[in-house]
């Protein structure tokens, strides 16, 4: 694979831990009255902002986050690792096309606060005026589905730890090295999945209902799990389980083998 791609996706790497590892701090401050938020990918951007030299830190992240959207898209475009067009290739490629989506959106709005045309993010967006009756219903169950699904993804690569394929694994000699991948791979995904989970719940439960004015997002499903029995351990514990995702990234930035 061309030496610039490479470059261009652990720039990306970067970026993207940087965002869960200041989301998953923020909320963890929060879970223990500590300080803090509870914060999804867009109130990172809102912390960043407040910080000294702000600005050039979110035109440095967006930068990062456009080549993450740029390696995402070259992967479902022209499939630089053979992941190949066959169903499970197909699903796998669509998910990195919305992937791509999700982190494009997260750059302009890096960008728009740079040029005070942003906002802070929300709790929640209202949904679009197509969405509302019979339409709605249908895309919400269709988006919860896809949701949970990639929720149980999560859980099944953590499970299997097929992550680890992603690093030549067995390679790597230095032991602390292995644990720092490991472990923090694993109790990502596991964080990511339940964050995946309780988002598919919202948007079956408001299909259910017909009740899709509204989209859900990262923040109200850490609202949720504050307000279970033992709301504030398991916040902090998927909290801690996003930071760490943070730094698996960071590890995928600087050790992640790509195909040929």
């Amino acid at each position: 694979m061309d030496s610039k791609l490479k470059k261009i996706a652990r720039t990306g790497y970067v970026a993207k831990g940087s965002v869960y590892a200041i989301t998953g701090a923020l909320t963890f401050l929060a879970a223990f009255n500590l300080g803090g938020q509870k914060a999804g990918k867009f109130q990172a951007l809102d912390f960043l902002e407040k910080q000294a030299y702000g600005n050039a830190i979110l035109i440095v992240m967006a930068i990062g986050l456009l080549c993450y959207v740029i390696w995402r898209a070259i992967q479902v475009f022209q499939d630089p690792e053979n992941i190949g067009s066959d169903k499970k290739g197909k699903v796998k490629r669509a998910a990195f096309g919305v992937s791509a989506l999700i982190y494009l959106a997260l750059a302009i709005s890096a960008l728009m606060k740079v040029i005070n045309a942003g906002g802070s993010g929300s709790s929640g967006s209202q949904s679009p005026g197509f969405m509302t009756g019979q339409i709605g219903v249908i895309i919400f169950a269709a988006i919860g589905i896809a949701v949970i699904g990639a929720g149980i993804n999560q859980m099944k690569k953590a499970y299997t730890k097929s992550f680890l394929t992603k690093f030549d694994y067995k390679s790597i000699s230095e032991e602390k090295r292995r644990k720092t991948i490991k472990n923090t791979g694993l109790m990502g995904l596991i964080a990511r999945g339940v964050i995946f989970f309780i988002l598919g719940y919202f948007f079956i439960r408001a299909a259910v209902e017909s009740n899709t004015s509204e989209i859900k997002s990262t923040t109200d499903a850490f609202s949720f799990l504050q307000s279970s029995s033992y709301g504030q351990y398991l916040l902090g514990a998927v909290a801690a389980g996003l930071v760490c995702y943070g730094i698996y990234m960071f590890m995928m930035a600087k050790y992640r083998k790509f195909k040929a």
